[in-house]
């Protein structure tokens, strides 16, 4: 499985992409920042944004796409940005019909170092370790897209499974419903 990860953010979006499977090691296929200043009109930071992702996405076709969730911040401009190319890249995904899921920063960093708690640190150190690195990733926000992908590999697929089974459960639960109803009257 291909994962494009994504770690939203107006100036600095990081975006690495992983093969890998649960269970077998992963592979870094991408690692990048695209970069935006500070002082730019929004409209233009967040169409470079936009690009930036989408470009990435066409050329490295990935079976999914993974996006931190944007989560509560004590600064209401940072997370009205880190949001808004959070929905960039959801819709890059979507347009080009690739599955999207969001994954929580505890979530990716339970999965990656196994403290939901753990520093940005701590996490660089376990995605050189897992991606067999000489380096960690620079800037935080490459290392944080890779994290992203990495948690996506080893618990995306089971998400996607249980929410299909769920899913299909529910759509069973309506039918035999709908086939009693069908019974009685």
């Amino acid at each position: 499985m291909r994962v494009l990860g994504i770690d939203p953010g107006m100036t600095r979006c990081g975006i690495g992409v992983v093969d890998g499977a649960p269970g077998r090691p992963l592979d870094l296929v991408y690692v990048g920042v695209v970069r935006t200043p500070a002082d730019a009109e929004v409209g233009l930071r967040l169409l470079a944004q936009s690009d930036g992702i989408s470009e990435a996405i066409e050329r490295f076709a990935p079976d999914a796409v993974a996006v931190e969730r944007v989560f509560s911040q004590h600064n209401v401009r940072t997370a009205m940005g880190t949001a808004q190319v959070a929905g960039l890249g959801i819709l890059a995904a979507t347009r080009a019909g690739i599955p999207v899921m969001l994954h929580t920063p505890s979530e990716v960093k339970a999965a990656v170092t196994g403290s939901g708690s753990a520093d940005k640190a701590q996490v660089a150190a376990m995605v050189t370790r897992l991606l067999r690195l000489t380096e960690a990733p620079k800037p935080a926000d490459a290392a944080d897209a890779l994290a992203i992908a990495i948690c996506h590999v080893w618990r995306g697929s089971a998400q996607a499974k249980l929410a299909a089974a769920l899913a299909g459960s529910r759509a069973a639960t309506s039918a035999t419903r709908a086939a009693s109803a069908r019974m009685t009257s």
